[in-house]
């Protein structure tokens, strides 16, 4: 068994969460669990940030093909962004616990997908779009450490204590 620790995990709203207004109903969800905010910044990214993003980190064009990445980068296109990065203990699985399975439709009651998008793949497939889900999570810490250099500067984020933390340490 490994031993709990503290990490830092990047977090997007997706074009269809600022779009809703869901952004403070979600993160409100983050901070209550004991998350703290370490950086944030919104931003409209262009293909070849996204293409890093995608596919050099996350390996989506190797993993899912062309068509996936095309319809993902459309639907990323549509509005900026929020890129967050949280800390805490175990805060990458902490945050893909919560954010839910990649497919709205079959993502948990309580889930930040679960609770706020019911999309099926096959739907999406067939209308040719991407799948509004929300949120990217990051998929491992070594993603995680992956995404945030991609994503945020050193002097973008922030060391501060938080009450929570007095539990934690």
């Amino acid at each position: 068994m490994t031993k709990p620790h503290i990490e830092q995990t990047l977090v997007l709203f997706k074009p269809d969460t600022v779009q809703r207004g869901l952004v403070g109903e979600i993160l409100t969800r983050f901070e209550r669990v004991g998350l703290k905010i370490i950086g944030t910044k919104m931003i409209a990214p262009d293909r070849d940030h996204y293409y890093k993003h995608y596919e050099d980190i996350g390996h989506m064009v190797t993993r899912r093909g062309e068509k996936a990445f095309d319809v993902t980068l459309s639907l990323m296109g549509e509005g900026p962004v929020i890129a967050m990065v949280f800390e805490g203990v175990d805060a990458v699985a902490l945050v893909r616990k919560m954010v839910g399975g990649t497919e709205p439709k079959s993502s948990a009651p309580g889930t930040i997908r679960g609770d706020f998008s019911h999309m099926s793949f096959e739907y999406a497939d067939g209308k040719n779009k991407g799948i509004p889900n929300l949120i990217h999570a990051s998929g491992d810490v070594e993603d995680a450490v992956r995404e945030i250099d991609h994503w945020f500067s050193d002097s973008e984020l922030y060391d501060y204590e938080i009450l929570n933390e007095k539990f934690t340490r």
